[in-house]
């Protein structure tokens, strides 16, 4: 399985990987899967490792742990980003850990060529203790839906606890909402009178999961207010008033957008291309000023980023369809175009070398001598543009169709390597808690990466 992963790895030119930590049984692992686009547009998933990490996993250990993973599986030059969620131990890894800028060191070395060189001791540097700088990591992208989490909970709580008013009845709505799910989730008689009423169970929400707080305020508002309060008579907890099953619709209307964001940023096949596009649809169908002022923030760094603005526009699903203002249209063709030419240079300097070969009879009146370089660039791309919203057109522009691949490769969400602690949550289980770490590592990648194990010793 894992030669067949590295040849796969070996055959592509840019991977994405996504990297968190897991806790569990009184044990730290750090687990790391990786996503590319093959030459068929198709999506591809593997696991690389799941690491125990032992001691505090701060951001050293972190950078040197995800730089060795990456070398194991020659991915070196390779990876595109990686995406995390936003805690301040990875970012700060990320942060510190970035390669140095070769294009400004060259002109640094230009521009001081008069100055006297300096003389290193080559044998002291490399006998030297490693320490920071001494890895590089590739970019880093935020898990968007981790920040659509903190979102719609650290941000909300914080507004709706900032008015007197507000603050009464979202305490003493969400606190009668709690006793219901505590006295259903414990008790089997109130489970059973819950589902008499409601005819299906109540959803108890959990921090694990971001938007299990919305899901369970609107089971419970399915039921009508003239049945809730009778039941929860029977349950002997207090009656919601009319005010807080207000509120509570109230909010599962202003919310519900962010969940549905949410459920397609972790989707399987979602691409880094649909985080605008749906982040724009997200703000239109806002109506909550205080949440569109913490999008503006959060997002900040991505609403007007180069590669998220070029990983939306390669998508033939969305191309320009989504941007509204017509100067950011422009902006972002140019940018295609540009990008576009930068993407095959081989191809304009080999149609550079046709034109130039012209017949010794050049026309006379022939006055435009337009550029054949930006030309074909902007033939391509504009005969993207006026193409179908298929993914199989990219087959037909090869240069737009490596950008796709580029700047798509990476998930919008962490949700990848979540998925990947599920399933070790599977594999780890309480009759197994003895397993040592380096077996359960291999257990867990065997049953993940199942598609690269061979075929004589995979279960029919």
């Amino acid at each position: 399985m894992d030669a067949n992963l590295k040849a796969a790895l070996g055959d592509v030119d840019f991977v994405s990987t996504t990297a968190d930590n897991w806790m569990v049984n009184n044990k730290s692992f750090m687990g790391v899967t990786v996503q590319w686009i093959n030459s068929t547009l198709q999506r591809n998933k593997a696991a690389l490792a799941c690491k125990r990490i032992r001691g505090r996993p701060t951001y050293d250990v972190i950078g040197a742990e995800i730089e060795e993973i990456h070398s194991s599986y020659g991915l070196h030059g390779k990876v595109v980003a990686t995406v995390t969620d936003n805690a301040s131990n990875f970012a700060t890894a990320f942060r510190v850990c970035q390669p140095c800028n070769l294009e400004s060191e060259s002109e640094n070395e230009e521009e001081g060529d008069d100055e006297e060189p300096t003389f290193t001791d080559v044998i002291e540097a490399l006998s030297t203790a490693s320490g920071d700088g001494q890895f590089s990591l590739p970019p880093h992208y935020r898990c968007a839906s981790h920040t659509i989490n903190l979102i719609s909970t650290s941000d909300v709580d914080k507004h709706l606890n900032s008015c007197a008013d507000t603050k009464a009845v979202y305490r003493s709505s969400i606190a009668k909402c709690s006793a219901l799910w505590t006295k259903a989730s414990r008790s089997t008689l109130a489970s059973e009178q819950v589902e008499e009423v409601s005819r299906r169970k109540l959803m108890v929400p959990t921090s694990t999961r971001w938007n299990s707080l919305y899901e369970a305020i609107s089971r419970i508002i399915t039921i009508p207010m003239n049945e809730l309060n009778p039941l929860c008579v029977k349950l002997g907890i207090k009656c919601l008033n009319e005010r807080e099953y207000l509120f509570l619709q109230e909010y599962c209307t202003v919310m519900k957008p962010l969940t549905v964001a949410l459920d397609i940023l972790q989707g399987d096949e979602c691409t880094y291309g649909a985080l605008l596009p749906t982040l724009t649809l997200f703000v239109l169908s806002i109506i909550s000023y205080c949440i569109l002022q913490a999008i503006k923030i959060r997002f900040d760094a991505v609403l007007d980023s180069r590669e998220e603005l070029l990983a939306a526009a390669t998508c033939p699903k969305f191309k320009l369809r989504w941007l509204r203002d017509e100067r950011r249209r422009e902006h972002l063709k140019e940018l295609l175009t540009t990008e576009c030419r930068k993407a095959a240079p081989a191809a304009d300097n080999a149609n550079v070398s046709q034109l130039a070969a012209s017949p010794a009879e050049i026309d006379f009146f022939d006055f435009e001598n337009q550029s054949p370089e930006s030309f074909s660039a902007k033939n391509e791309v504009t005969d993207y543009l006026r193409s179908g919203y298929e993914l199989e057109i990219l087959n037909q522009f090869p240069n737009l169709k490596k950008m796709y691949m580029k700047y798509n490769t990476p998930t919008p969400s962490s949700a990848p390597v979540e998925r990947l602690f599920s399933l070790g949550g599977l594999v780890l289980s309480p009759k197994r808690n003895r397993l040592c770490d380096r077996r359960f590592e291999k257990l867990l990648l065997m049953r993940y990466n199942h598609c690269f194990t061979p075929k004589e010793n995979q279960k029919t």
